[in-house]
């Protein structure tokens, strides 16, 4: 499960600058801001979260996930799990079917970074 990108870089910087990036971080909140970024750093993974953010209620079962982008259910399989294991996405079995949803805090950290 991923950990959470630290509170400093959760807050807003100065009016010049406004980012998370406005002091030192230690190594291990680097790396996991680094995994972060990685896992959305990929068109496929970004047409997923826009796909999922613009789905009622933020979610959309695997299944329905596949055409949209034009690529096969294992390459579609393969970003979903990036994203949950980076935290982005949460997912819950119901029935036969998986279904995926964003993560709103995880978004909300990789906005305050980028903001």
């Amino acid at each position: 499960m991923a950990t959470r990108v630290s509170t400093a870089l959760m807050e807003a910087g100065p009016a010049c600058c406004p980012t998370g990036l406005t002091e030192p971080m230690d190594r291990s909140t680097a790396e996991e801001l680094a995994r972060l970024l990685k896992a959305v750093a990929d068109p496929a993974r970004l047409q997923l979260l826009a796909l999922l953010r613009s789905s009622e209620n933020c979610e959309a079962c695997a299944c329905d996930l596949t055409e949209p982008l034009g690529l096969s259910q294992p390459t579609v399989s393969h970003h979903l799990k990036v994203l949950t294991e980076a935290g982005i996405l949460g997912r819950e079995k119901r029935g036969y079917w998986t279904w995926y949803f964003v993560v709103p805090s995880r978004l909300h950290e990789l906005a305050a970074v980028l903001a």
